[in-house]
């Protein structure tokens, strides 16, 4: 059985929708997005008072967009893991772990963007 692919706008259409829809699920089902999300809403508008150039704005939104895609990545892992099986297992510890690690360092790095661009506009 050969399956075709829709292709052109109709596939982009279709994209669109199911990243809309995993976007919601995220908002719906991870307390950890919602707190990503909320805080890159609020920082947004501070982004725009601190940079100094286009790329200083483009560095602090990615940032933050870069917290939320890696939450993304780690809630896929989760969902993956856990439904795979409930019993315990070693690999799915170091999944779940690896996935809030990737998170963390997601963090790390947008403090040291923001707070980068901070000490070289304000120092």
């Amino acid at each position: 059985m050969i399956v075709t692919k829709t292709t052109g706008l109709a596939r982009f259409y279709y994209a669109t929708r199911y990243s809309i829809k995993g976007l919601r699920a995220a908002y719906r089902s991870e307390p950890a997005f919602r707190y990503e999300l909320w805080a890159a809403a609020l920082l947004l508008p501070l982004a725009f008072w601190l940079a100094q150039s286009g790329l200083q704005l483009g560095l602090l939104i990615s940032s933050l967009l870069f917290v939320l895609i890696m939450e993304l990545i780690n809630t896929a892992i989760e969902a993956v893991v856990d439904r795979a099986g409930t019993e315990f297992h070693a690999l799915a510890g170091l999944a779940k772990d690896l996935g809030s690690a990737a998170v963390l360092l997601a963090l790390f790095i947008t403090a040291l963007i923001w707070g980068g661009i901070a000490w070289d506009n304000f120092s």
